[in-house]
């Protein structure tokens, strides 16, 4: 296809401006790329040019098409992307440089370079959507051309095409493009089999043709019946690689697939969809389980369709799908529907934005991955599988990828519901966290606030890795919190040895100070750096105590006879702020411990009764005036609290005689412990234990959480 065949179908809709800006491209990529072949011994120009043309077919709009022309010429040619951008603009720029591959970074691997630039593609892609409409169109192109290459090649680009590209083209609705993706590569992957299937497909050609035009020929008969007028009717046979893969999966021979052809009717509008649907239904007896409604519940592709299987003439199965002339389009095009020019104009980015909210986690994800391999394995894990859709309580529809499970649920519907998870309800019966989830299940997440967050066993419990993000990020920020608590204890037991008061040393100023002298961008990054060990309690107290120290000095060579040092006492206890002497309790109903937030509730006759501050009983209480304000005399205690733990996991032997000797060899005496396993398996610990603050509880409750199996622990309050 020469220039003028370009301009003239990019004239059929694009506005003069932009068919000249793609004239300009095509010099520009023609001159750039002169004296270039392709495998074929082609001219190079042809190979921008036909992926031109593929866009052209989908009217995207003049920015793509000149894009997709200029393509390589970064990549390929002296042409750099400040020219491009400098000639066309900066959202040409933009799309050329989304689509042009990472050559000048030298990797460990090709396997890694390639990953890097799937990855670089995928952000890109995020940022505006047209790159990859510009990649597909490349990668269609190049399977269409390659056997020029070597059988290596051609396995290497086939096996790529059918991970990531057809699964990306069908994720996006574009099934034009899929289904040619999908039955080239399995043209090369396993040529044997396309070829039987062609061959079959072939033998029963006119048999089949005969059997679906007498079909369209009732349909189209019965449609005018009903006033359904204009309708097209229409058979579509089943694409090679549909096929092969049924063949696979279901270990069926070819003269078992039935449903090889399916009809296809479009009418104009949604309310003749299921007028057509009812008239198919009362013709020929729909197969149990074989219905399905894309109208009401759109797949995530945008896809929409009525489908259904009947027993048609001579009692074999026939598929049917019914939808309207906009949903065919957009089943065809996909996303790419959405941007085709209307009426002069292109569909703003906006407008998409609901339909690609699954696309802008890739952004969010691709921060977490250092290892861009990694990075694609969940990837394709998430995006590209199949989805199932269930039901919140309320009714509304969350689409997840299939096999997910109630961990999966919880994290969609938001990470604190996720990270609080206790347990799940599916359609209103207790199952485990690791339950399948199939379409159409009522899905209601147990929480608790006093839940201790997410168990490291959840990671491999998740399927989707929207999940297992929140659930890395969590521990990531939970260790840091971690380390945070131990450098905080770590620099206080050095100050305590040299017999100095923490409160005294460890101000916001003096550890402002010692944090910028050593580098540290924040305090607490310099605190988390003592925990995990990066750098040393005693440096840092012997840069808090310096000047302390250089003072001392200066009074004992003048003050010889010096006064020991006092050791800090540390008081035990509640106090009533602002009165003394004060019979004080510790209710049974929450169990507060030194560290959590409490209050007084004044009692008759036994004085004040301590609860923490979100303890139900206090926050149904009525008597508001009775509430007093109460302080821990200090969070450092020889005494014991006692605590009620509730422990969930899968049921195995050993189970609970692993969580006793934890918990023992914490330091921390049990006071009561019982176990039970319901009907699905599950575990549930029940164990009081005694505490002295909420530090030792946390440390306790973190030794539990990483014993296998465990999938819950929470803090019980009656």
């Amino acid at each position: 296809m020469d220039v003028n065949k370009l301009k003239e179908k990019a004239a059929s809709y694009l506005p003069p401006e932009q068919v000249e800006m793609i004239e300009q491209a095509y010099f520009m990529a023609e001159e750039a790329h002169r004296g270039q072949l392709r495998k074929s011994g082609d001219p190079y120009i042809t190979h921008p040019v036909a992926v031109a043309d593929i866009l052209l077919d989908l009217q995207m709009d003049g920015y793509t098409v000149a894009a997709s022309l200029l393509h390589d010429v970064v990549e390929d040619t002296p042409i750099t992307l400040e020219q491009v951008q400098t000639k066309f603009g900066p959202e040409v720029a933009m799309l050329v440089d989304g689509v042009t591959k990472l050559r000048r970074i030298k990797y460990k691997s090709k396997e890694e370079q390639q990953a890097e630039n799937h990855r670089k593609m995928f952000v890109a892609m995020a940022k505006d959507i047209r790159v990859i409409l510009i990649k597909l169109a490349d990668r269609l192109h190049n399977m269409r051309t390659l056997k020029y290459h070597p059988p290596e090649k051609q396995r290497q680009k086939a096996e790529e095409t059918l991970e990531i590209f057809a699964p990306l083209a069908h994720r996006l609705g574009i099934s034009t493009i899929k289904w040619e993706l999908e039955d080239t590569a399995l043209r090369y992957l396993n040529p044997q089999q396309y070829y039987r299937i062609v061959h079959l497909m072939n033998k029963k050609r006119t048999e089949r043709e005969a059997y679906i035009q007498e079909v369209i020929a009732t349909l189209k008969t019965q449609l005018k019946e009903i006033n359904i007028e204009n309708a097209d009717v229409s058979g579509r046979p089943k694409h090679i690689y549909s096929i092969y893969k049924k063949m696979k999966s279901q270990h069926k021979e070819f003269n078992e697939i039935y449903d090889l052809l399916a009809i296809r009717i479009i009418v104009n509008d949604v309310r003749e969809c299921y007028a057509a649907l009812g008239l198919v239904h009362t013709h020929w007896k729909p197969m149990p389980g074989r219905f399905k409604d894309y109208i009401a519940m759109p797949k995530s592709n945008m896809y929409q369709s009525l489908h259904t299987t009947v027993i048609g003439p001579n009692g074999e199965p026939l598929e049917v799908q019914i939808r309207t002339k906009e949903m065919h389009k957009t089943a065809e095009y996909g996303i790419a529907a959405h941007w085709a020019y209307k009426e002069g104009k292109v569909v703003s980015k906006e407008s998409l934005s609901d339909k690609l909210s699954w696309f802008r986690e890739i952004l969010d994800w691709q921060q977490d991955y250092g290892d861009a391999q990694e990075f694609m394995e969940n990837l394709k894990t998430d995006l590209f599988s199949d989805v199932v859709f269930v039901f919140t309580p309320k009714g509304d529809v969350v689409e997840l990828p299939a096999h997910s499970v109630p961990l999966d649920f919880a994290y969609r519907i938001h990470s604190e519901v996720g990270n609080r998870c206790i347990g799940a309800k599916i359609n209103g019966k207790i199952e485990p966290l690791d339950t399948e989830l199939k379409t159409g299940d009522i899905v209601e997440v147990l929480t608790s606030k006093h839940s201790y967050g997410p168990s490291k066993d959840w990671l491999k419990i998740a399927k989707s890795s929207h999940a297992r993000n929140k659930i890395r990020q969590w521990f990531k920020r939970e260790k840091r919190e971690e380390n945070i608590r131990r450098g905080r204890e770590e620099i206080e037991n050095e100050l305590r040895k040299l017999n100095l008061d923490p409160h005294r040393f460890m101000t916001d100023e003096a550890l402002l100070e010692v944090s910028t002298k050593y580098h540290f961008n924040q305090v607490d990054d310099m605190i988390a750096a003592v925990g995990y060990s990066g750098i040393s309690a005693l440096q840092i107290v012997n840069r808090l105590t310096e000047k302390f120290r250089k003072e001392q000095a200066i009074e004992e060579k003048a003050l010889p006879e010096t006064k020991p040092p006092v050791k800090k006492h540390f008081d035990q206890g509640v106090r009533v702020k602002g009165i003394d002497n004060l019979l004080v309790r510790f209710s049974r109903c929450c169990n507060p411990v030194p560290g959590d937030e409490i209050i007084g509730y004044i009692t008759r006759g036994r004085g004040v009764s301590i609860h923490q501050v979100d303890c139900p009983n206090i926050q149904d209480e009525q008597d508001k005036e009775r509430l007093i304000a109460v302080e821990w005399e200090s969070e450092e205690s020889n005494q014991t609290y006692h605590v009620d733990l509730e422990i969930r996991g899968s049921d195995r032997k050993g189970l609970l005689n692993e969580i006793l000797t934890i918990v023992t060899d914490s330091k921390t005496n049990i006071q009561a412990v019982s176990g039970r396993a319901d009907k699905n398996g599950t575990a549930v610990i029940e164990m009081t234990v005694a505490i002295y603050n909420k530090d030792h509880l946390q440390k306790v409750v973190d030794k539990i959480k990483r014993t296998k199996d465990i999938y819950a622990v929470r803090r019980v309050m009656s």
